[in-house]
């Protein structure tokens, strides 16, 4: 069984060009090709077998707000209509513009109470905020308040529009103080700064690691960076990992393979790959 954390369908409203990204296309080149590879001429219905195939019992699409910063949004409205339209397959994250102050408070609300989305996407380096940054903390509040969790993206990201230390893992620290009983993944893992953010997951319960767009080979290849992850994600950190594929920035099929060849224990390859997901989802 698995859980995908992160991924964006090839549909239109999913697939929007971002001009502030276009260095992530550079980055992603060959992966995204890997993965475009997979999905056939009826794309759609190719990403959906291609889920089906791993098993796949959910998938997290996440919307964004980044209106202010970049004039780019992909909708909560859109993403609940992918939800609703297949029958709890897709759980949704919702998006919104920490700049629009008040206002971004009660579209968290409305994508919840109302849309049904299950959690607050915040891609931190797109808002040009840090995630400890005042203007976010109504929302953590309000994501405690609705009993939902939150997802902060962590760690290096590859747009010169935007600065790597937006994504810093230390900033989480004060958020998992503030708010110790708001649930957090912080993804992809952090890095260049991965020890750091195993530091605060060991820290705080309540922190998740999201291994999110990275190819899992890495947490065995010596100097890589990640290794580290596979060692304590193994032992004390067993309940706090949680993976996503990224697709189309990583392909289905050959990222889940990847992380079924990792050297972990059966028990903890399916907390990595579904049970963790499930208990920060509250499924």
């Amino acid at each position: 069984m698995l859980i995908d954390f992160s991924s964006r369908p090839p549909l239109p409203e999913f697939q929007k060009s971002a001009p502030h990204l276009a260095n992530y296309r550079r980055v992603y080149n060959a992966s995204e090709t890997a993965s475009a590879a997979e999905i056939g001429p009826d794309a759609f219905a190719d990403y959906l077998a291609s889920y089906d195939a791993v098993d796949a019992r959910h998938i997290v699409l996440k919307a964004r707000d980044l209106e202010t910063t970049f004039g780019f949004k992909i909708s909560n409205d859109d993403v609940a209509h992918l939800c609703a339209a297949h029958g709890g397959r897709f759980i949704g994250f919702a998006g919104v513009d920490p700049h629009k102050g008040a206002a971004a408070v009660e579209e968290l609300r409305r994508a919840i109470s109302e849309l049904g989305l299950r959690g607050l996407n915040l891609q931190c380096f797109e808002h040009r905020l840090k995630p400890n940054d005042p203007l976010l903390f109504p929302l953590y509040e309000t994501c405690l308040a609705l009993d939902v969790p939150v997802n902060i993206h962590c760690g290096i990201n590859f747009s010169t529009a935007s600065l790597m230390e937006f994504g810093r893992p230390a900033y989480l620290d004060e958020v998992a103080t503030t708010f110790p009983d708001l649930r957090i993944c912080a993804s992809p893992p952090g890095w260049p700064w991965v020890q750091e953010l195993i530091a605060l997951a060991w820290r705080h319960r309540n922190l998740h690691i999201g291994i999110v767009s990275v190819r899992p080979s890495l947490l065995t290849r010596p100097h890589a960076g990640y290794e580290a992850l596979l060692v304590y994600g193994a032992k004390v950190l067993k309940d706090q990992i949680i993976f996503g594929t990224g697709f189309p920035m990583l392909p289905v099929a050959r990222t889940v393979a990847e992380l079924d060849a990792l050297p972990i224990p059966p028990e903890v390859r399916h907390k990595w790959k579904y049970q963790n997901a499930a208990t920060f989802l509250r499924l």
